[in-house]
């Protein structure tokens, strides 16, 4: 297939082709949808009626900021005027944490509430995101909420303790059996938010849910892939020892669902179902005879992802294409993305069981919380018609909304023969192009490399 001659693998392509016959990819069964989906994101919207309250809580944070100065400046005076001992200090200093840690409640309530009942704030990458935005919840800022009140619990008790002789016994005794039903209510919290999770999973696991799945607040949902049985062709990541397509697809769902009790990164890597760890800083990259390696270090800085660019890899079969993607991605995951990782087959899977269950289009507006997702293995076996248009909506849908790693054999020259259509292929390519990353990777096959590579060479990547 000859390429447009502005298709070089550099950044900022552009290009003014429409997509052809896009009309013809849409299901009727998407229209008659249309209604209920947009009934739930009306309710959904209401969402919005909270955001004036948590502006509220913000006006009540600076109230506490000038209380603390309001204390400190008595405490420095009577520090001055010599009217301040020993326990006049200590219970000042008491006063001026506890509103400190009210107003860390304040920030709790406000950053987390607002991310879990409101929008998202997209911090990610930013060096002071808090670890535990991350993977907030509400059963999460629920358990949070109740250890910062026993925090606060405990330091008016102490308080008390300290001015024990200006503090009667009945104060005391009730200032003590508050504190401990505190604490006993935040203990039965914790340990009620573990069984609620396990029903989540057993719920919403391999076997429990076929419809996509929901997500938690950070879009942590059981996406299932469940992809049709492969007919003899293997992709690069499949020969070199990792789960076939059906193996992948439940260690995905499997993960996903066990991320919801996880933290932070770890939960985010193993939601992604990446086939195996992976890191940048394990890449050999002395063996491949050309790679752009500046590039590579780039993709490392994930600028591509805020930027919803792309990154297409392309080499022959066991040059570490599918190593790159998923060590780019389990860095994406550890700076607070969400990541989905696939073959092609998982995905023509996906979207046709969507298609067939008449909500393609919300599949892919499911996705749109992913911020990356990694398309493994194009080009190891032709794709029907109909499953190179559903690959064609994936590209297209994500287009300038989010960013896709594609990893292929195949030089893009030679994508008509795989997506089984010059013009859907003219198309694909067209979106993916544009505004990304092309990496060549050329070499022979590193697991090949201790057994000659049995007569066989590397075609070259054009």
């Amino acid at each position: 297939m000859p390429l447009p001659s502005h298709v070089t693998p550099a950044h900022g392509h552009s290009f003014s082709s429409p997509a052809p016959g896009l009309d013809s990819f849409r299901d009727h069964r998407d229209v008659a949808s249309f209604a209920p989906a947009a009934l739930g994101y009306a309710l959904f919207a209401t969402r919005w009626l909270q955001a004036p309250l948590y502006f509220g809580l913000v006006a009540a944070q600076g109230v506490y900021v000038y209380k603390f100065f309001n204390e400190l400046w008595k405490l420095i005076v009577h520090v001055i005027n010599g009217h301040a001992d020993e326990t006049y200090v200590m219970l000042a200093v008491l006063k001026l944490v506890d509103v400190v840690m009210i107003a860390n409640l304040l920030i709790m309530t406000i950053v987390g509430g607002y991310e879990t009942f409101v929008s998202r704030i997209n911090l990610q990458g930013h060096r002071d995101q808090p670890e535990w935005l991350s993977h907030v919840n509400s059963n999460v800022l629920k358990v949070k909420l109740a250890t910062a009140i026993v925090g606060i619990s405990s330091v008016h008790l102490l308080q008390m303790f300290v001015d024990v002789h200006h503090t009667s016994q009945h104060a005391l005794l009730w200032g003590t059996a508050i504190h401990m039903a505190f604490i006993l209510s935040a203990g039965i919290l914790a340990y009620m938010s573990g069984p609620m999770l396990e029903s989540r999973k057993s719920g919403h696991g391999c076997g429990g849910h076929t419809g996509g799945g929901h997500a938690d607040s950070h879009g942590e949902g059981n996406l299932q892939l469940i992809p049709k049985p492969s007919t003899g062709a293997h992709d690069d990541a499949t020969t070199s020892g990792r789960a076939t397509p059906s193996a992948s697809a439940a260690m995905s769902a499997s993960a996903s669902a066990s991320s919801l009790g996880g933290s932070g990164a770890e939960s985010r890597i193993r939601a992604a179902g990446f086939p195996a760890p992976k890191a940048l800083e394990d890449f050999d990259h002395d063996y491949p005879r050309s790679l752009d390696r500046e590039a590579v270090a780039m993709l490392g800085k994930l600028h591509f992802i805020t930027a919803r660019e792309n990154v297409v890899l392309l080499g022959p079969p066991g040059t570490g294409k599918t190593h790159l993607a998923v060590a780019i991605g389990t860095r994406a995951c550890q700076a607070g993305h969400q990541v989905l990782f696939a073959t092609v087959a998982e995905w023509v899977a996906r979207l046709a069981d969507a298609k067939a269950a008449g909500r393609l289009t919300e599949e892919l507006a499911r996705l749109d919380r992913y911020p990356l997702l990694i398309v493994d293995a194009l080009g190891y076996f032709p794709l029907q018609a109909e499953e190179a248009q559903l690959i064609f909506r994936l590209v297209a849908h994500r287009y300038e909304r989010g960013s896709l790693i594609v990893t292929s054999d195949k030089p893009l020259s030679s994508w008509d023969l795989v997506l089984s259509d010059t013009a859907v292929a003219s198309s694909v390519i067209d979106r993916l192009v544009h505004h990304s990353e092309i990496i060549s990777v050329e070499g022979d096959n590193y697991r090949m490399r201790d057994h000659g590579g049995f007569g066989f060479t590397s075609p070259a990547v054009r």
